[in-house]
């Protein structure tokens, strides 16, 4: 049940490695492998390039555990030999993300379309699955069309819903789950100055949520509707849930110059001074930062622009010190970040068997992907799961 990358991944494997299986994917929309399509602007973030499975199931601020169980079955070199052998090869980018080599989603979508047709695996659009009953061999499954299927196996493999409401016909199975709330979403800031940066990115910022221990180092967005960029996405995966009970209005503070703190940066003013206090502040910054960004610190410090280095006063430098150290944001709001976007919550891990994706509650019923309480943050986290949870279902269909 779903045509994206979970579903297709465990039809397509289910099918090959037990040809006498008859394998169907119904999905209900009329568009299949979307999120793939989409994911990297584009040209789809398989995996990521790590190779120790502690490290990796670190990326997965919900069900890191489960994963890291799950990747003795599958994992990100499996993900890139599987492809290989089916001539689609990977690379790996500086960050670690990793694309097929044509930089286009196609490529992926291509060969999971051909895997399916090479194994004679049906697919049904517009089949919109609103019950699961066990029957004598083995479901029934009601279509809102009212038509009744029967299947010896069903993998649920539905993405992530929005809604605590779109879990009921699970519930119905006797499952529970974890509420879902969005994930990798970035922060909104309503009428701050700041916005009028947009476009500007910072390479190197550390970014914390106050009132937590949360926080992320790395690149930082400015857009017109307030902070985005990997640290953002991150951090909003790690503190989705609290985020969420705050409705979204919280402060955030980031330090622009993660080298320095508070102190260490009036130290280094001083330095600045000695060294060349006849330079113009506003010609040229000592840190690296964007030009725009410099000078809208400068400004909201009330510092003139023909101001030398030797001529800042000492609230004017503190002031500054601590907007580039310290500086307080609150946001009131969230903006999906639609290509990566991501839903925290799902059925409860404690009713699935990692080692096979099974139901603890209903035999030969599995789960696949975003619907279980598992999500990662950007960077090809969550197809990896998608990967890993479809083959290890797959597996245990092929064998029974």
């Amino acid at each position: 049940m779903g045509g994206g990358a979970a579903g297709f991944f465990c039809a397509v494997n289910a099918a090959r490695m037990n040809p006498a299986l008859k394998v169907t994917i119904v999905e209900r929309s009329n568009k299949l492998l979307s999120k793939v399509k989409v994911s990297g602007g584009g040209r789809c973030n398989v995996t990521h390039a790590c190779f120790d499975k502690v490290e990796m199931s670190k990326r997965y601020p919900r069900g890191g555990n489960f994963v890291k169980k799950l990747f003795h079955r599958f994992f990100t070199h499996d993900t890139i030999n599987w492809f290989k052998e089916r001539g689609v090869e990977l690379k790996a980018e500086a960050d670690g993300r990793m694309f097929p080599v044509t930089d286009s989603s196609q490529t992926i979508i291509d060969c999971l379309l051909r895997e399916a047709d090479q194994y004679n695996v049906q697919i049904r659009m517009h089949c919109d699955i609103k019950s699961i009953k066990s029957a004598d061999s083995g479901f029934q499954l009601s279509t809102a069309n009212d038509e009744e299927l029967t299947a010896s196996y069903v993998c649920v493999a539905t993405g992530g819903f929005p809604k605590a409401s779109m879990f009921d016909w699970l519930t119905r199975t006797g499952h529970s789950f974890s509420a879902p709330v969005p994930s990798l979403f970035t922060f909104n800031l309503p009428k701050h100055p700041v916005t009028q940066l947009m476009g500007v990115s910072v390479p190197d910022a550390l970014v914390k949520i106050t009132g937590t221990k949360l926080q992320q180092q790395g690149p930082v967005l400015i857009t017109h509707w307030g902070l985005s960029g990997p640290v953002v996405l991150k951090l909003s995966a790690y503190a989705a849930r609290d985020l969420a009970e705050r409705n979204w209005e919280f402060d955030t503070i980031i330090n622009w110059v993660p080298k320095y703190n508070e102190q260490t940066l009036k130290e280094h003013f001083l330095q600045l001074r000695n060294d060349n206090g006849s330079s113009l502040l506003y010609h040229k910054n000592p840190f690296g930062l964007p030009q725009r960004l410099w000078e809208f610190f400068l400004k909201e410090c009330k510092i003139p622009e023909s101001c030398r280095r030797a001529d800042l006063q000492a609230k004017p430098q503190n002031e500054l010190v601590k907007k580039l150290t310290n500086y307080l944001f609150s946001v009131k709001g969230k903006t999906t970040f639609k290509e990566e976007f991501v839903t925290a919550g799902g059925i409860t891990l404690s009713e699935i068997d990692s080692n096979t994706m099974m139901s603890k509650k209903r035999p030969n019923l599995f789960f696949a992907g975003e619907v279980i309480d598992v999500d990662g943050i950007t960077g090809g986290y969550n197809f990896q799961n998608a990967w890993s949870t479809g083959w290890v279902a797959a597996h245990t269909i092929a064998a029974m």
